[in-house]
């Protein structure tokens, strides 16, 4: 496939700046190439799950069941498998795009943006037009932005299919808030989103008049309170405390509303509880060091100290809705109002006679968990169900035999019975996919925490009688629409809004 054979990493340091660029192509290529045959896999798999639709009504249809052991294969979420399922059936709509994916001469980022940006032609003839259209020109495009490289792909698309464009109302539909995952800096936590411009302008407001309702012994800057003003937003709260510790403050109304709106799960030491607010967290920044003549080039370079560094720094809290809260705003929060519950050792629980656990144990399993213990899922705990490993009432309510699994998995597991799942009394849960093969999850806390002991009692044999549950899809929540269906009413509403487009399109020329 490719002129000459990949460098050996241990030899790089041997070529001049040619060949090392060379090399940076040829892998491209190869990464490229490798990549496209990963989906071809993936679209193979698909349409083997998917040629039944005999569940097509199920709200865990053989979609999801496909999705969840591309998930597990590749330890990504269930929505990033579905997605690349998705676009795995696109090489088959497009075979002379995917016969250069599948060479190495466009990357899957390019394969991607056609797939997406063609995806509502449905008519076969102008489907092959645009293929072979694109094919043409995409190996010459080049690194263009993600702008230019739309506007290449639905000048093609305009051509030929013009009630297949992907633009009108765009981005009204695109409106979301996006809150940052857990591996987003320890102190804080991203946040982006599109909203409405009213909404926008309402929400600007809004923060703005909270930001300015302090009084000026707040030690936080504009920024810093506008961000908190949305915390405070969040917990329900009308006004921003101040932190300026006045009991005579006007805006000091007590108790800080987002302590006692939130329950911070805490899995760690004791000294993380003692730990102090850090008055550096808010406030401007420390002046830089100058610079001086007599300064050497390292000393120059080196970052500013940072004042009132602890010699041993409180180990992070985590709470199960996910995300790592610092000792020293945790602090803050108990200071604020929180109140600290402590979760029960793991050996002090025993089996519950009901299927239901109580809130004592159902707290430890979800602190214990952190999130969905299926493969590569991450949805906090506290989104999640309490599932009996082996179905209740052959399995104990017990921690042995309880685990965190997402509304999703939990439907896979339970009714889609190729999926099975053995756990062991340490959290421990070993999946084994329809396929055969079996994968192994821990619980979070042993990456967070691994000094606590998790391990709980060991349970005896559980024989689980395979004929009671023959019936049990009855149970199964079902679609109001089909997968299928509705993608056909996506399809048919977005060609729908081209239809002025199309119509001026069809004009004949003014004489």
């Amino acid at each position: 496939m490719f002129d000459r054979p990949l460098p050996d990493p241990a030899e790089l340091g041997q070529l001049d700046d040619a060949a090392v660029i060379a090399a940076i192509e040829d892998c491209a290529r190869a990464e490229a190439a490798a990549a496209a045959r990963r989906l071809s896999a993936i679209a193979e798999l698909t349409r083997r799950r998917t040629a039944s639709e005999e569940h097509a009504n199920w709200a865990c249809d053989e979609w999801d069941c496909a999705a969840a052991e591309v998930a597990a294969a590749l330890g990504v979420t269930h929505r990033r498998a579905s997605g690349q399922m998705h676009l795995s059936l696109s090489l088959k709509r497009l075979p002379n795009v995917a016969a250069l994916f599948l060479a190495g001469q466009i990357g899957e980022r390019l394969m991607s943006a056609i797939a997406w940006r063609s995806f509502l032609v449905r008519d076969l003839e102008a489907l092959k037009r645009i293929d072979a259209d694109i094919a043409k020109m995409a190996a010459t495009w080049g690194p263009l932005s993600v702008a230019k490289l739309e506007q290449a792909i639905d000048n093609s698309i305009d051509k030929h299919d013009p009630g297949a464009l992907r633009h009108t109302r765009a981005r009204a539909r695109s409106r979301d808030l996006c809150i940052g995952e857990r591996n987003d800096e320890a102190d804080t936590t991203a946040l982006w989103g599109r909203l409405y411009a009213t909404d926008a302008a309402a929400l600007d407001e809004r923060l703005n008049k909270m930001a300015h309702g302090v009084c000026d012994g707040d030690s936080r800057t504009l920024a810093q309170r506008r961000a908190d003003a949305l915390g405070a937003l969040a917990a329900g709260a009308q006004h921003l405390a101040c932190d300026c510790g006045s009991a005579e403050c006007a805006a000091n109304r007590g108790e800080d509303q987002r302590a006692s709106a939130v329950v911070v799960h805490v899995v760690a030491e004791e000294s993380t509880l003692e730990a102090v607010p850090d008055r550096h967290m808010s406030g401007e920044g420390p002046p830089s060091r100058p610079i001086t003549p007599e300064m050497t080039l390292a000393e120059a370079l080196a970052p500013d100290p940072q004042p009132d560094v602890p010699a041993r720094r409180s180990a992070p809290a985590l709470i199960t809705s996910g995300g790592l809260v610092p000792a020293p705003l945790l602090a803050e929060l108990i200071r604020g109002g929180a109140k600290v519950s402590r979760v029960r050792p793991a050996g002090n629980f025993v089996a519950e006679p009901h299927y239901r656990p109580s809130a004592k144990l159902a707290e430890f399993v979800r602190v214990r968990d952190l999130t969905c213990r299926f493969p590569g899922c991450d949805v906090p705990a506290a989104r999640c169900d309490i599932d009996h490993t082996a179905p209740w009432p052959f399995g104990p309510t017990h921690p042995s035999n309880l685990k965190c699994a997402c509304r999703k998995h939990h439907l896979l597991k339970t009714f889609w019975t190729g999926w099975n799942d053995a756990q062991r009394p340490d959290g421990t849960v070993i999946w084994t996919a329809p396929n055969g093969r079996t994968y192994t999850t821990h619980p979070g806390s042993r990456i967070f925490f691994p000094r606590w002991n998790t391990t709980t009692t060991e349970l005896p044999e559980i024989v689980v009688p395979t004929d009671d549950f023959d019936d049990r899809g009855v149970m199964m929540p079902k679609r109001r629409h089909t997968r299928a269906a509705e993608r056909a009413q996506r399809i048919n509403y977005e060609r729908s809004l081209n239809d002025a487009h199309v119509a001026e399109r069809n004009k004949p020329p003014p004489f």
